[in-house]
């Protein structure tokens, strides 16, 4: 089967806290939390200008396609990419922001015309054209998803990849641009695409964005800060300056704003866990449940720049628990979720 997708990068204005509060305390943003959610003289805030991926119900680009409810939290990752190994996913890709962009498959099969990023590889300016898509233009990349891009042997029935942008990839990705891939095996699969041994998936990114090096950070400098011509300079990654502006996120929320993390007590549920392309070094935790991951029972995972992670969970503790990365500054810094058991549904006849 051809999975077609219209994707566009879009920019849009992000809240990493919606609320204006932090929903892990319940309480007004509070000590460190006011530097990383609030504006300021040299602060940024909540708010941000970004490149975001979406998708279109067709090729005019007119419509976006609705995110159903359990796919909400989401949230800033571009829309899921599903395939069953043999199939072939077919993106007629849009660029509506102000930067070249692109998208950059991991795991799946590709030519040099569908890689999405640029560098010295001998190919004809043809073969060239995904590299960059320009302001205003369209690309279609074809990616083919063969064995080898499907689950190993000794893995679960599905496995994840990623996209992202590829052009400068520091600065593409930090403005937002980034994806989940999810690859059933054949023969594993529903109609749809998702795993028939597996009843609730979820993705998530413990990603650090960095806005400083985002292709919109002066934009948004001069947009929300009280002083920004007044704003330290070239700073490094050792000045407080710098620091305020890593936003220790899942999904793109932070203090407790990843929405929709739900599931049942009982049901088989897969975690597609992944992190970012900057210095990332995170530890996720469930509190109250365990999963299976890389054939070991835990609750802490191990996450490395770019790194993804299946882990399985039968939730057996009804109630609302803590998610978050053990690393002590991001979970300061507010790299904290909240997910929902639900209690066993009761049979009726």
């Amino acid at each position: 089967m051809t999975r077609t997708h219209y994707v566009a990068a879009d920019e849009v204005a992000w809240d990493y806290a919606p609320s204006g509060g932090n929903r892990i305390t319940g309480k007004p943003f509070e000590g460190i939390a006011v530097f990383e959610a609030t504006s300021g003289r040299h602060r940024i805030g909540r708010i941000y200008r970004k490149a975001i991926y979406r998708e279109y119900t067709d090729s005019t680009f007119t419509t976006l396609k609705p995110r159903p409810p359990e796919w909400e939290h989401l949230g800033i990752l571009g829309p899921l990419l599903r395939a069953t190994v043999g199939d072939t996913l077919r993106i007629v890709f849009r660029n509506n922001a102000g930067h070249p962009f692109s998208m950059h498959p991991h795991g799946v099969f590709y030519r040099k015309d569908s890689e999405g990023a640029p560098y010295a590889d001998g190919t004809d300016a043809t073969a060239q054209l995904d590299d960059g898509v320009p302001p205003g233009g369209t690309h279609v990349y074809v990616w083919p998803v063969p064995e080898r891009a499907g689950p190993a042997p000794g893995e679960g029935s599905s496995i994840m990849w990623m996209y992202h942008s590829h052009v400068d990839e520091g600065k593409d990705v930090n403005a937002g641009l980034i994806g989940p891939m999810i690859v059933t095996a054949r023969g594993a699969a529903r109609p749809d695409g998702s795993p028939k041994d597996v009843d609730r998936e979820l993705i998530t990114m413990f990603a650090e964005m960095d806005e400083n090096v985002s292709w919109y950070f002066d934009e948004n400098l001069h947009a929300y800060a009280e002083d920004p011509d007044g704003a330290p300079k070239d700073a490094t990654f050792a000045d407080p300056f710098y620091l305020i502006h890593l936003k220790e996120s899942i999904n793109g929320f932070i203090y407790g704003h990843t929405p929709g993390l739900t599931m049942r007590e009982g049901e088989r549920v897969r975690w597609y866990v992944f992190s970012s392309t900057n210095f990332e070094m995170h530890a996720p935790h469930w509190h109250g449940q365990t999963v299976v991951a890389q054939h070991m029972r835990t609750d802490v995972l191990s996450l490395v720049t770019m790194e993804m992670v299946v882990a399985d969970m039968v939730p057996d503790n009804p109630g609302v628990w803590l998610f978050h990365c053990h690393v002590a500054p991001h979970l300061d810094a507010g790299m904290q979720a909240l997910f929902e058991v639900l209690p066993r549904a009761v049979a009726t006849r």
